[in-house]
């Protein structure tokens, strides 16, 4: 028979437990995420700067890619805090207070499994459904940018580079013509000319518009007037056209995003395709990713007083590391076909999960993890 008082000390104790562990989650996840959309934002905007990436995308390309992000930062950051919060209460003596209240061990694995329920959950949303659609939308913006001119890309009043940032366009104007075709109007193009005696070369033209023909991408100037010389000397020429085509580079693409990673979760199973059955694999493994991480924090929380909240979060990070590019090694070798699916990424899950209960059961296993003092 369970006693109330008993009732209301688990109801407590989870709670306690729960608040402790989601206030340091969300701490960890706020800066883990911020790091990885400032790391991602700063290179899209390189991008940006030299021409291979309209900035109209940027903000929403980062917003798309941020479930993806989350499929890591999550599992991690909850891995992360409950080794913290808990050894913190090892080394304050709390849960040795704990445990003397009848709490095992087992017990408290099982109530952190639940807490842990939520993110389990985000996580398997996020994998199955979010990630992907994120992914197809970047993938849509990202193929939409390809088929933009550099005139589409301009920005009235401002100086912006292109061509891996060796050519400089200006204009002054941007209007729609009659034709409801994008035109430049008071347009200034700085050319190095690295070939040649000339230095550079300063295109000025009252008008400029795009030419699409097939796959290669023209800009037409009218009203040209050529400017070819060294700079800061007196020896130049100057030209006058009616009209001035030439040829734009080849766009580069941005970033290449995986087929399989934007497919929807229908079309992956039941596949014999090796890529779509690894594509499946890796989703359920972020899934799988989370309980197990939760077997190996609980022990490895495990600390005297003299060793430290912080003793274990160096080789938690290599074993997470370590775990993950396991996993993505499995993945690749499923895709290229030289690793059975049998096999696919359930041993590295299974070694893992070994790991944590080896850890629980043999505190000498845990004790071999530890780099502070011990009492």
């Amino acid at each position: 028979m369970v006693l109330p008082w008993e009732v209301n000390f688990v109801v407590i104790f989870f709670k306690y437990l729960s608040k402790q562990v989601y206030q340091l989650l969300l701490g960890i996840t706020v800066v883990l995420i911020m790091v990885a959309l400032f790391s991602r934002f700063i290179q899209y905007l390189g991008q940006a700067a030299i021409g291979e990436l309209s900035s109209d995308i940027l903000v929403w390309i980062v917003l798309y890619r941020m479930p993806d992000f989350l499929l890591i930062i999550l599992p991690l950051s909850l891995f992360l805090s409950v080794l913290v919060t808990y050894s913190r209460l090892y080394a304050e003596n709390e849960m040795t207070i704990i445990f003397n209240s009848g709490m095992s061990e087992w017990t408290l694995l099982a109530y952190t499994q639940l807490i842990a329920a939520i993110i389990l959950a985000t996580v398997a949303i996020l994998s199955f459904q979010l990630a992907p659609w994120g992914l197809r939308n970047t993938e849509s913006l990202l193929l939409q940018q390809g088929k933009l001119t550099e005139v589409d890309m301009i920005t009235a009043g401002r100086f912006q580079t292109f061509d891996l940032g060796s050519r400089v366009t200006y204009s002054d104007r941007v209007i729609e013509n009659s034709s409801g075709q994008r035109e430049l109007q008071n347009v200034f193009v700085a050319v190095p000319v690295p070939d040649s005696a000339v230095g550079s070369r300063i295109i000025l033209a009252d008008f400029a518009r795009a030419i699409v023909s097939g796959e290669d991408r023209y800009l037409e100037l009218e009203n040209v007037r050529q400017i070819e010389g060294e700079p800061g000397q007196t020896d130049f020429s100057i030209s006058r056209f009616e009209t001035q085509i030439f040829l734009l580079p080849e766009s580069e693409e941005v970033e290449e995003i995986d087929g399989e990673a934007t497919l929807p979760l229908s079309e992956l199973l039941g596949s014999n395709n090796s890529r779509l059955v690894a594509e499946l694999q890796w989703r359920l493994s972020l899934v799988f990713l989370v309980p197990i991480l939760i077997m190996l924090a609980v022990p490895l929380s495990r600390v005297s007083p003299r060793q430290g909240q912080y003793s274990k979060l160096f080789v938690a990070i290599l074993l997470f590391a370590s775990y993950i590019l396991l996993l993505q090694i499995c993945r690749d070798a499923i895709s290229r076909g030289s690793l059975s699916p049998w096999v696919g990424v359930w041993w590295v899950h299974g070694l893992y999960l070994l790991l944590g209960l080896g850890i629980f059961n043999f505190p000498y296993v845990n004790y071999r993890f530890s780099f502070g003092k011990n009492s």
